[in-house]
């Protein structure tokens, strides 16, 4: 088989904040990609907004990096890589399957303290599946509680359970310093920069595959968009060449063949695109000209329209219902608040989120969408509030499914980190939310712990958690199967304070409540009647009024109060809202406001309805 010795096509996974955007900053400045005294900002491959300021990957991204191999004799061979950042989280899970597609192997990138997480294992075992050659860099070998020997043998232990083959098993190793740009092929070498990696990757990564004298045959495996030339079909020619103008063929994943006509065809380059107007097998490459090709659709020559195999992407595991805001405040922040606005948003978002689906429900104003996990949603939210939509979400639901006739569930694999002295606390929370440990490891001042929970389990345990260790815990969790139904569980255990009628909050009345109450407003909020203005120290949910004022007297005593003093509010983010509502409730979203609410408004027409709220969760999921 014929192969492109001038390229490398390799993708970098790993579980978040193990610094995969940090060592890729540092390729790009080693091998010219910059000039040396070109101010950057850190973290250069997270361009999109929400990742610059959660510090994850979200979206996957193409970059390149040309590295000067010298030779024996003395001369340089350039040796192009191209590189894929892709997300950590499991609920881009579909950004990570579908771009593996496009490369021939991997960068195993895990903290030399942490070890490999569950995201780790997620992303490894489809880069395994698809028999992708691996590199394990033993990352931030800096840190103090650094044990990166041990780690190595968790990675080799990790590899063995997902049935890795000889080849597989027998990776090399690099250990390394991302922010520092180092890279060693020993602990105690003495690290300067980061040419052990190039090398490995250029000795290690088998070239692409592929015929530059066949029939042309690529797939589609991410779509971009540009003001000027529209869509943009992003992946890696398998065979052939193409070339500015070629007549081709797409063929759709419903098997429909049509004509299309390349206008403008890019290479990478850092974080450029670079016209040219042909490239070969093995190029990832972006095509402009066909506003009609979809993510896993095939172009082929139009001689030979043959499609290729896509990757089978994971089903979602959680659904919320995106509906058009009906609150009184409905239509005065938001600039798309329509029920065709938000249709409309919804199905340009299909168009790139794999993962994601879309359906319509019984009522025109409700859309029902599902996604890998509150992450997933909640990133969409927030998007979407941002580009000016205003709309409500309900409260997340798994998918349940019968497998064999039996109900089952989304079950996650859990791994936590904390001081031992918050253990107890920690098991016997996961336990009362059917969750079973698998493993405890301890290590001097803390303890490791593996569960497996269902997924409705965690929905508010990530508040809760951080509250009862104060801030020093550290959860990760991944999907790891359906498993049979565990029995009903209540995840919430405090009520919701509800605002009796229209008008503004003041101090005077929140002070009289603040005791048994937590408050999720300050005074001065607009406030709406079902409004839920904050937390109940019970279960159950109260009525209260946050807009009375104090009565006036002519009696000169009546100004001589003592001065109100009222606590901090807890104001929600996005994924705190969508962890305590409950299934009775909605959030409010707009550009600059959340509102948490009852959905039935009136309290006489909460009562009517409550029969029909207290039906089975499990049957509302499976309907």
């Amino acid at each position: 088989m014929k192969q492109r010795q001038d390229i490398r096509n390799i993708a970098i996974i790993a579980h978040v904040d193990h610094g995969k955007t940090t060592l890729v900053d540092h390729m790009l400045r080693q091998t010219g990609t910059f000039r040396a005294n070109q101010e950057l900002v850190k973290r250069v491959m997270d361009s999109n907004e929400l990742e610059r300021e959660r510090g994850i990957t979200i979206l996957a991204k193409n970059t390149a990096v040309t590295y000067h191999q010298k030779a024996a004799r003395g001369e340089e061979k350039a040796i192009k890589i191209n590189i894929v950042d892709t997300p950590g989280h499991s609920d881009f899970a579909g950004e990570v399957e579908r771009t593996l597609k496009m490369v021939n192997g991997v960068l195993l990138l895990v903290d030399a303290a942490e070890g490999p997480l569950p995201g780790t294992k997620f992303v490894l075992k489809k880069s395994l599946e698809l028999q992708l050659q691996p590199i394990v860099v033993i990352n931030k070998i800096d840190r103090k509680d650094a044990r990166a020997h041990a780690v190595l043998d968790e990675v080799f232990e990790l590899f063995l359970s997902l049935g890795a083959d000889n080849r597989q098993l027998d990776f090399p190793t690099i250990y390394s310093v991302a922010k520092q740009g180092i890279a060693k092929y020993e602990l105690e070498d003495e690290g300067v920069d980061l040419k052990p990696l190039f090398e490995t990757i250029v000795s290690s990564i088998p070239p692409p595959p592929g015929d530059a004298e066949s029939p042309f045959q690529m797939l589609v495996t991410t779509i971009d968009y540009n003001d000027y030339l529209g869509r943009l079909g992003i992946g890696r020619i398998e065979r052939g060449t193409i070339r500015l103008g070629s007549p081709m063929k797409i063929i759709h994943r419903d098997s429909v063949v049509e004509d299309a006509k390349v206008s403008k065809i890019y290479t990478f380059a850092g974080l450029k695109r670079i016209e040219v107007n042909e490239a070969s097998a093995g190029d990832i490459i972006a095509i402009a000209g066909m506003e009609d090709v979809e993510i896993g659709e095939t172009l082929a020559d139009a001689a030979d329209p043959t499609p290729l195999k896509f990757v089978t992407i994971e089903e979602p595991t959680l659904s919320m219902n995106f509906i058009v805001n009906n609150s009184p405040f409905a239509g005065q922040e938001g600039s798309y608040v329509t029920t065709r606005a938000l249709g409309e948003r919804l199905a340009k978002e299909l168009r790139s989120n794999v993962s994601l689906r879309v359906e319509l429900t019984d009522q025109p104003d409700k859309f029902k969408v599902s996604g890998r996990g509150e992450l997933h949603l909640g990133i969409l939210i927030e998007t979407m509030r941002r580009e000016g939509y205003e709309f409500q979400v309900s409260a997340p639901q798994v998918i349940y499914k019968r497998i064999n006739d039996v109900l089952c569930e989304p079950v996650e694999h859990v791994i936590v980190d904390v001081p031992d002295e918050f253990v107890g606390i920690v098991i016997e929370n996961l336990g009362s939310r059917k969750g079973v440990m698998k493993a405890m490891l301890q290590s001097p001042g803390n303890t490791r712990l593996e569960f497996m929970v269902p997924a409705r389990g965690l929905l508010g345990f990530r508040q809760e958690f951080m509250t009862e260790t104060k801030g020093t815990g550290i959860v990760h969790h991944n999907f790891q199967g359906y498993e049979p139904y565990k029995g009903d569980l209540s995840t919430r255990h405090k009520g919701g304070v509800i605002q009796l009628e229209d008008g503004i909050a003041t101090a005077y009345a929140m002070f009289k409540l603040q005791e048994r109450i937590t408050f999720f407003i300050q005074p001065g909020v607009r406030v709406y009647q079902g409004m839920i203005v904050g937390e109940n120290a019970r279960d159950e949910d109260i009525i209260v009024n946050v807009c009375k004022t104090k009565q006036l007297t002519n009696m000169r005593a009546s100004g001589a109060d003592e001065a109100i003093r009222l606590e901090p509010p807890h104001i929600h983010t996005l994924e705190q809202a969508i962890e305590w509502i409950n299934d009775d409730e909605y959030i409010e979203v707009t550009p600059s406001s959340l509102r948490l609410r009852k959905r039935y408004l009136d309290h006489n027409e909460r009562v009517r309805m409550s029969k029909k709220r207290a039906e089975p969760a499990v049957e509302a999921g499976l309907e």
